[in-house]
């Protein structure tokens, strides 16, 4: 008799709290692919080539270490689909007298996992998750019942609590954060660094000709991965990163351009999000090069504020604010996701790049996603539920307890103000300032009314005018709210007609289907609708 230890598919390290105190002579450890998990939302082909294969690695590196792992494929005789199927079946296989699983990064999994707890008769010890920094019950009590929870506050307590980027007390610098050096364009001629992308070994490429086979409408390409799916390949990309691309990340880590989808970026999240690399040890690595002189204070400081801070926050926040969390909308925002969020098939430049380079790449950087794919949503007043499945598809990265407050409180501000003070609503003028993605777009940029002009030009003052009744008195919306009130009302009547034009020739009809072009969506995952057509 032993203790049947189940990890799952994001918590690939071997330091995880499920396996702390395995006993090779004794536990099993368990580890599954199910249908299940591949399809409560339609994910991204590059999305569960990635999982498997960073999965059959683990379970192999494991193995050669001298435990003893039950590993269940997707295609494996009798395999029952889901957790529970399988974890009840391999009680069954091995006996074991107790289940030690680690918490989940999302509710629905809880959920299922209490469950166990209730129904298996066997006792079921949910441990929590040790590759984060802050503890959900330390960020409990930090939130508490405040209605506002502000990330620069808690990265300040995160930074005096780790140590990193202090010293003698006081933040290295003499400031906390360098975000205002950190917004510039790309200069004429720039030349992104060259980033590694890993060859698929014989495992992976098994597991890229399962997915081609049982996923092949599933929304985008396996052409081209080369994502690290071991943890020496996720050590490698780090170090990459931190050598390569930190000393320049944070000038440019707001800018977009065309053909570059990875600019800078360190490109580890999937890794991270997997539990290939741990959030302590790239912080740490980040660090050492600012010690070192590799790389400067606000490129170092920047990177550590995405994982310190963003990331540890959106996860303390999803767990605090759950399940009552997803169910606000705070701006009563309804439209059905455009069809182009899918195929990609749009006049706007930006939204076309941004979703192509998402197709093939399963990726997109953060400013593509808040302030292009986002900021359109946002403006265009789509229904929260339809954008947030949408983005937990098509991300390598994205699990529900990062992917929903990013999108729900931070792009889409449905949450009313937890997250952010004001809407991140932007008109193309921000998009024209850091890209290069308008000089070919069909639309221009520089005009503010007809059909020829940018649609986030008079979407923006629509999204004003729609919403002045909750967001004018926000002191935050103060200027622009002023600007607005210097038009006259002839105006105003033209900016309402071209949105509602513009709106209106959103196509909204259910998708077919090829999900190589489109999703299917989920009808079950909180009751959401099918994601909607669009031209």
């Amino acid at each position: 008799m032993g203790t049947l230890r189940f990890v799952l598919g994001d918590q690939l390290h071997r330091r995880i709290s499920t396996l702390t105190d395995c006993d090779p002579d004794h536990d099993v450890v368990l580890i599954v692919e199910v249908m299940a998990e591949a399809t409560y939302v339609r994910h991204h082909k590059q999305k569960i080539a990635f999982l498997f294969s960073a999965m059959r690695h683990f379970a192999a590196e494991l193995e050669a270490e001298g435990l003893r792992v039950d590993y269940v494929r997707l295609d494996d005789p009798g395999n029952k689909g889901s957790f529970t199927g399988e974890l009840e079946r391999a009680l069954a296989r091995h006996a074991c007298d107790r289940v030690v699983v680690t918490e989940p990064g999302e509710w629905r999994v809880l959920s299922m996992m209490e469950a166990w707890r209730e129904d298996l008769a066997v006792p079921v010890e949910i441990r929590p998750d040790n590759r984060f920094l802050c503890p959900r019950a330390e960020f409990a009590d930090w939130a508490g019942d405040r209605r506002s929870l502000r990330m620069e506050t808690f990265y300040r307590g995160m930074r005096k609590r780790t140590g990193l980027l202090m010293e003698n007390g006081e933040p290295a610098g003499g400031q906390w954060n360098f975000d205002h050096d950190n917004r510039k364009r790309l200069p004429k001629g720039h030349r992104p660094p060259e980033r590694p992308r890993f060859a698929p070994d014989a495992v992976t490429r098994e597991v890229l000709a399962l997915v081609e086979a049982r996923f092949a409408e599933h929304f985008g390409d396996l052409d081209g991965f080369g994502w690290p799916v071991t943890r020496q390949d996720a050590l490698s990309a780090l170090a990459h990163f931190i050598a390569d691309c930190l000393p320049t990340f944070g000038d440019y880590q707001d800018a977009m351009k065309t053909g570059a989808p990875f600019l800078a970026h360190s490109l580890i999240s999937p890794a991270l999000n997997a539990g290939l690399l741990t959030a302590e040890e790239v912080c740490l690595a980040a660090e050492r090069a600012y010690k070192e002189g590799a790389a400067p204070l606000n490129c170092v400081e920047g990177f550590i504020r995405q994982i310190l801070g963003w990331r540890e926050y959106v996860r303390g926040l999803y767990w605090a604010r759950m399940p009552e969390y997803a169910a606000t909308n705070a701006l009563a925002a309804k439209r059905d996701l455009p069809w182009f969020y899918w195929s990609g098939e749009t006049r706007m430049n930006c939204l076309a790049q941004c979703i192509g380079e998402t197709r093939a790449h399963a990726y997109a950087h953060h400013i593509q996603r808040l302030m292009v794919t986002g900021n359109f949503a946002l403006l265009a007043g789509i229904a929260p539920a339809q954008v947030e499945e949408w983005y937990l598809v098509v991300y390598a990265d994205a699990y529900e307890w990062v992917e929903l407050p990013n999108v729900h409180g931070m792009a889409l501000w449905a949450d009313g103000g937890v997250m952010g003070s004001k809407p991140y609503a932007a008109s193309g003028a921000y998009i024209n300032r850091m890209s290069d993605y308008c000089g070919t777009c069909t639309y221009d940029v520089s005009a503010k009314a007809g059909p020829e002009a940018c649609p986030f030009n008079y979407l923006y003052w629509n999204f004003l005018i729609e919403n002045a009744e909750r967001l004018e008195p926000n002191p935050r919306m103060g200027m622009p709210y002023r600007n607005l009130a210097r038009m006259d009302e002839a105006r105003r009547a033209e900016i309402v007609a071209d949105a509602q034009r513009f709106l209106d020739g959103l196509e909204s009809r259910p998708p077919p289907g090829d999900l190589t072009t489109a999703s299917k969506g989920s009808a079950t995952r909180r009751g959401r609708r099918s994601p909607a057509r669009s031209p």
